[in-house]
């Protein structure tokens, strides 16, 4: 009899397209503010609290998921080497889409130049609206209804104010141009997703912060599971840590991505490059998508990458990449992460409450 609540025995089967699919192009993006983690203690807990990361990613008054979509975007089109008229999807997954009844996708698409002749729509399922996104891309360039597609996971998170989230919810994001095989950076050489309903964060419509079951948070949702569909992946493809140059897991914060790699038999020399929660904070969406792009920025050819999302309620998403020789001729044509990360101006807690709405007068 088949146990069905161990996945490695359930006789699954990972995700693999008909016509084999790669990333074309891919871009970031991190807005310049910083709030550190120690003006969060210093507001909250008189400067005795600790931080569980260095300092967050804030998006200005002037940016929100849209805008730095197409931040984004235009750096994925620039490494792609492709028209915006190529693309016949654009699709963007977020926690925090600007409009509750009004597309995202479609003021991201009119302004890359990708209308009319495209398909648009918002994604959404936590922290992992962005890979879940690039898995439909996948389906629709493997199964030749078109030649790329455009996945975005991008988020301007908040906390509720003195919350433990408030110290790691931060922006940014990163966008994926998802393309036949030949034509890509790094072909895409399986995918898994594993989903349970686990209760550990949401929001309801109407409530401006989202709320979180803290014993929920790691067991039995983020590391159930990351590690099952890591495991899962891994034992499909026949596969061990050995086998990977690097391997990218969902950043809520520091300790639970490095937590994890290590049961997963990864060391810090797997993991380092795309390792960028203590700097920019928890991206949501964006997360495990900007630390892939941060890792496809040093990548060489032959290396083989693990990335592992996660959402909160919950669910993840599990991909095997293998980097081509094309990723050579994306170098120099946008900006990288660690561009962006350097790219840096600090603020207090008075101007990110202003920035971030947190003081409302109605």
């Amino acid at each position: 009899m088949v146990d069905n609540q161990n996945p490695l025995n359930a006789g699954v089967s990972l995700l693999k397209p008909a016509r084999p699919v790669g990333i074309a192009g891919y871009g970031a993006y991190v807005p310049r503010y910083r709030l550190p983690g120690r003006e969060i203690a210093r507001v909250w807990t008189d400067g005795m609290g600790g931080s569980p990361i260095k300092e967050k990613a804030v998006p200005g008054l002037d940016e929100d998921v849209v805008t730095m979509s197409i931040e984004a975007a235009r750096s994925a089109l620039a490494r792609a080497g492709i028209s915006p008229q190529q693309l016949r999807a654009v699709w963007v997954g977020s926690e925090s889409h600007p409009y509750a009844v009004k597309p995202t996708s479609t003021i991201v698409a009119e302004s890359i130049g990708a209308v009319p002749n495209v398909q648009a729509a918002d994604w959404e399922f936590a922290c992992k609206a962005g890979s879940e996104a690039i898995q439909a891309a996948i389906g629709f360039v493997g199964s030749s209804m078109a030649d790329f597609a455009l996945s975005i996971g991008m988020d301007t998170a908040q906390g509720r104010p003195g919350d433990a989230l408030e110290y790691t919810a931060a922006a940014g994001g990163a966008a994926y141009i998802l393309g036949p095989a030949e034509r890509s950076l790094a072909v895409i050489q399986a995918s898994y997703s594993y989903v349970t309903d686990t209760p550990d964060f949401w929001r309801r419509e109407g409530e401006m912060y989202p709320s979180h079951g803290d014993r929920f948070t790691g067991e039995p949702a983020y590391f159930r599971h990351v590690l099952s569909a890591a495991r899962v992946m891994m034992a499909q493809m026949g596969t061990t840590a050995a086998d990977y140059a690097y391997v990218i897991l969902h950043q809520p914060n520091v300790k639970f991505p490095t937590r994890a790699a290590k049961m997963l038999g990864f060391n810090e020399d797997q993991y380092g490059p795309g390792l960028l929660s203590g700097e920019i904070g928890n991206t949501y969406s964006g997360s495990s998508l900007i630390g892939l792009a941060a890792t496809l920025d040093v990548a060489r050819p032959g290396d083989r990458i693990l990335m592992v999302s996660y959402g909160s309620g919950a669910g993840s998403d599990a991909f095997d990449l293998l980097v081509t020789d094309r990723i050579t001729e994306a170098v120099g044509k946008a900006p990288t992460v660690r561009d962006y990360i350097a790219r840096r101006t600090e603020i207090d807690y008075a101007v990110y409450s202003r920035f971030r709405g947190k003081l409302r007068l109605d």
